[in-house]
């Protein structure tokens, strides 16, 4: 019953988030992700906006609902404005989600959408410096292991400041108003 304590923290971080309104104010975030396609690192010296989901290809519920919310608000944004947004799945299962699982299971989703990977401590640093948190529960018997995360997805503006962060459940159209708020 270790799961309940975590549920409960995940709701009141839920509860806590700021509205997708609200605009980063902070310093830039830094990451070093790898992806197949190779690195991707933070702040985006590209000036894209990006959407960061934690999540992992073994996930058996708020992964897969997350990604296809976030393809969803992806293909209600214009041509022009998709160039400007990258949408990331950064798993917190480094150990059974490599940059090429990753590419193959996100592709089923969206083409636009990037899986990436880091070290343990890099992932954690992350979603720490995003103001979340993810745990790696015991394994089973058959050596199966789930990993607790939140559903909420993180948007950075153009600077890599954090600029929202999305609750799980958020819709397509209020994803889409966020990001259009930052472009």
């Amino acid at each position: 019953m270790r799961i309940l304590p975590f549920l409960a923290l995940l709701f009141l971080l839920g509860a806590c988030q700021p509205a997708a309104e609200s605009r980063g104010t902070g310093a830039p975030v830094e990451f070093h992700l790898q992806t197949a396609a190779g690195p991707l690192d933070g702040p985006a010296a590209d000036g894209q906006v990006r959407l960061i989901f934690f999540g992992y290809t073994n996930c058996p519920d708020l992964s897969p609902t997350a990604l296809a919310t976030g393809a969803q608000a992806l293909n209600g944004l214009t041509p022009a404005e998709r160039e400007r947004v990258r949408l990331v799945l950064v798993t917190v299962d480094p150990e059974r989600d490599t940059p090429t699982t990753l590419q193959g299971y996100t592709a089923f989703f969206h083409p636009l959408l990037l899986g990436a990977s880091a070290t343990p401590a890099q992932t954690a640093a992350l979603a720490k410096a995003l103001g979340t948190g993810f745990e790696k529960q015991a394994p089973r018997p058959d050596g199966s292991y789930f990993v607790d995360h939140s559903g909420s997805s993180y948007l950075l503006d153009g600077s890599g400041r954090l600029a929202a962060t999305l609750p799980a459940g958020a819709s397509p159209q209020e994803m889409v108003a966020a990001i259009r708020s930052l472009l």
